[in-house]
């Protein structure tokens, strides 16, 4: 019986110990578990903000914060379908920043990311806090204004952040001027997707543009049919360039003193498949949006001294030619080093050619260099050699800055004075203040559009001494203008019925 006792308490501690042994397993189990799931949710915790930091890193713009294309392409989707729910419509607003390409040029890229900083700040300043303001890329920028209850509510919305971007932006203590042109489309009335709404906008925002930057334009039917008329200018202008089918023609300045030619100028022509002449106001502005300039003026440059070699080689007496100049040239074209390797190609003396400049391609210039020691592009020229006109004189900036800052040969009044010289006493008086203040200068001072013969005597009586314009001759192509090359004195006779005043 002793021994039956003292194997059942053997058994019972062995029993106790089991017991024990597997509760202790089982706190240790109850306790990795719990560590285990507090390492889950840290570890799902760690994964959701990653998550949520690509997320943003692939939604928002690095440089501004903003969201980016790739966060409207999703959002705005829902936006349209929240606004045919609410019969509420939604406003796209389309941003393009006025000459910003010239702030990077001239000032660098660093520069250029401030300035776009400030810009989305202003922006989003401008704005509703539950409007959405995104960066496409580049200096565009897009705003999507919800909840709109009039059309009112989106131009006075447009206007304030014009005006906002029309305030001088200081960067690293330099002042930048600069504008925004925007166009604006709205949901539902002016597309039924997001790919039509941003087309849209962005039509409008280039007859923003086209109408002198700084201000706004709505969408209407009108201007996506202009669009259309500009795509298939351009691409006819790239096939016309492929097929060499731009002529050059050339139209003589004349001193009225002398009635000899001083100067031709070389105008750009286009005729068409059909033979038809194309104004050059219709193709010249899409050349230079497009880029297409550089290649349009270096094919009458080139056309120019081989002309010039040919009038040469046939005994005519060369005069220097003028060549039209726009900013983009300057821009985007070397300019020196091509007119250094026509002129040595073709042994032709650089002051036998004049670059014409408008007001707003040296105003640019100027401000370019404002604060700058970069070589300059129309200094380049000038020591080449070369002439300085500024044409169209009086309806640009007409800023006296940059007459003081380069040298310049000659002003050409621009033709909207002339042409209304003898009964309008304002344009009488304008023309009269820019021919005393050019004698002053030492300036060669030209009469652009010369038509009739009252315009004419008052020129003379003005002491305007050159003039240009149908009265005398019009653009001829080089072979016409060869026969005028012959360094005599004009007469009624001359160039083919063109009225040339004998008794000048």
């Amino acid at each position: 019986m002793a021994v039956w006792s003292a194997t059942l308490v053997r058994r019972g501690r062995k029993l106790q110990g089991q017991v024990r042994d597997a509760e202790q397993r089982h706190r240790e189990f109850i306790e990795q578990a719990q560590h285990g799931g507090e390492v889950r949710r840290k570890i799902e915790a760690q994964l959701l903000e990653k998550q949520q930091h690509l997320d943003r890193l692939a939604h928002h713009d690095q440089l501004t914060g903003l969201p980016n294309r790739l966060f409207l392409t999703h959002w705005l989707p829902q936006a349209m379908e929240e606004s045919k729910r609410s019969r509420s419509p939604l406003a796209v607003l389309f941003l393009d920043l006025d000459r910003f390409k010239h702030v990077n040029d001239t000032h660098g890229h660093e520069t250029g990311d401030k300035l776009l900083q400030t810009v989305a700040h202003r922006v989003k300043e401008a704005v509703r806090t539950d409007d959405v303001v995104v960066r496409m890329g580049g200096d565009e920028f897009v705003v999507i204004l919800t909840n709109i209850k009039s059309t009112a509510q989106v131009n006075d919305t447009a206007s304030r952040i014009t005006a906002s971007l029309a305030e001088p932006i200081s960067i690293d203590g330099r002042p930048l001027a600069t504008t925004v042109s925007i166009g604006v489309s709205l949901y539902p009335r002016d597309g039924n997707d997001v790919g039509e709404l941003l087309r849209h906008s962005d039509t409008a925002m280039y007859q923003a543009k086209d109408r002198g930057r700084n201000n706004f334009q709505v969408f209407n039917p009108v201007m996506d049919r202009k669009l259309k008329e500009r795509v298939a200018v351009e691409n006819s202008l790239r096939a016309a360039l492929e097929a060499n089918r731009l002529d050059v023609h050339y139209q003589p300045l004349l001193d009225l003193e002398t009635r000899r030619i001083t100067t031709l100028e070389a105008l750009v022509r286009w005729k068409d498949s059909e033979g038809m002449f194309i104004p050059p106001l219709q193709f010249l502005p899409v050349a230079e949006e497009t880029g297409l300039i550089v290649e349009v003026g270096n094919f009458v440059m080139k056309r120019v001294v081989a002309d010039m070699a040919r009038w040469r080689a046939s005994g005519a007496t060369l005069v220097p030619v003028a060549i039209n100049i726009s900013a983009g040239q300057l821009r985007r074209g070397d300019l020196h080093g091509f007119i250094t390797s026509l002129l040595t190609a073709n042994r032709l003396d650089p002051a036998l050619l004049q670059i014409e400049l408008t007001e707003g391609a040296m105003f640019e210039q100027f401000e370019g260099r404002r604060g700058e020691s970069n070589e300059d592009a129309i200094d380049n020229l000038r020591a080449m050699g070369l002439q300085v006109s500024i044409d169209d004189f009086g309806t640009g900036y007409s800023s006296l800055s940059y007459l003081k800052r380069w040298r310049v040969d000659s002003l050409k009044i621009d033709r909207s004075f002339v042409r209304d010289l003898v009964t309008d006493m304002n344009d009488l008086a304008i023309v009269g203040a820019i021919i005393a203040m050019a004698q002053h200068l030492r300036i060669k001072v030209v009469a652009e559009g010369v038509e009739g013969w009252a315009q004419l005597e008052m020129l003379r009586k003005l002491g305007c001494r050159y003039a240009q314009g149908y009265l005398f001759a019009e653009p001829n192509t080089a072979a016409n203008c060869r026969e005028l090359l012959s360094g005599r004195a004009l007469g009624v006779a001359d160039s083919t019925g063109d009225l040339l005043a004998a008794n000048m």
